[in-house]
């Protein structure tokens, strides 16, 4: 094995060609449980999952380096050479999608990546209370993150909503499910709620929604307007009349 290491190099062949050249004659490889390729690992939300990392063909003593995303992870010596583990514990939504890799210190360009795909159903719960004038609009937001994918339905006293397409408006992302209403009427009066379900279960949030009499706008300019026109009639016919008020003075 370390004859093979021992391969002739032509004169000027640049030293990256010559590392990779000796990784290719000694098969150096690494592993992450079990997988020489990168690979996605599956799981729930749970206490804790582990993740193994092993150099193969190796005739020496190897570091390892473990990275989440671009960071590096922080290893005890006793867990550096040849074999390295790391726990991950536990595992919730925010580990969905991370990738961690194991990386050969020496030549870091021999590595094996592990990507997350953490499931869980959907998280919503709750309940809201909305005020809303009458012929004013609204909108009720759920928020709620899911893997995979939900889907929302809306529901009115625990019926089925009809959407009335001049007055309803459906809006949806990955996390976010919304129910806009326009105008609101009285018999918009009710509780709405937002069912949000996948295939792993539901969650729902209600909006009791109270829609409240048009209130009275006051015509504050038109009685401003009016008080102006009032003083400067005054004014004018104070003036107009200045004469007569000196005479009798």
């Amino acid at each position: 094995m370390a004859q093979r290491c021992g391969l002739a190099v032509p004169h000027g062949v640049p030293v990256l060609a010559v590392s990779f050249l000796a990784c290719v004659a000694t098969g150096l490889e690494l592993s992450v449980n079990n997988h020489a390729a990168d690979f996605t690992l599956s799981t729930g939300l749970s206490p804790a999952i582990s993740l193994s990392c092993l150099v193969h063909n190796s005739s020496q003593a190897e570091e390892l380096l473990w990275y989440r995303g671009t960071g590096q992870v922080d290893l005890k010596d006793g867990n550096k050479v040849n074999i390295s583990n790391i726990c991950i514990s536990p595992v919730n939504e925010s580990d969905n999608g991370v990738t961690f890799t194991c990386r050969l210190a020496r030549d870091k360009s021999v590595q094996v990546s592990v990507t997350l795909d953490v499931q869980f159903p959907p998280q919503l719960s709750g309940e809201e209370t909305l005020h809303v004038e009458e012929e004013k609009d609204v909108t009720l937001t759920c928020n709620s993150k899911s893997n995979p994918q939900a889907q929302s339905t809306w529901l009115k006293d625990n019926q089925s909503l009809t959407l009335q397409q001049s007055r309803h408006k459906l809006y949806q992302t990955s996390e976010v499910f919304q129910l806009s209403i326009s105008k609101v009427q009285k018999s918009d009066n009710g509780t709405y709620t937002c069912v949000v379900g996948s295939r792993l279960g539901n969650g729902t949030r209600d909006f009791h929604l109270i829609v409240e009499d048009k209130k009275t706008v006051f015509p504050k300019e038109a009685v401003i307007a009016a008080v102006v026109v009032v003083t400067i009639t005054i004014l004018f016919g104070i003036v107009a009349q200045k004469d007569k008020f000196f005479k009798v003075w």
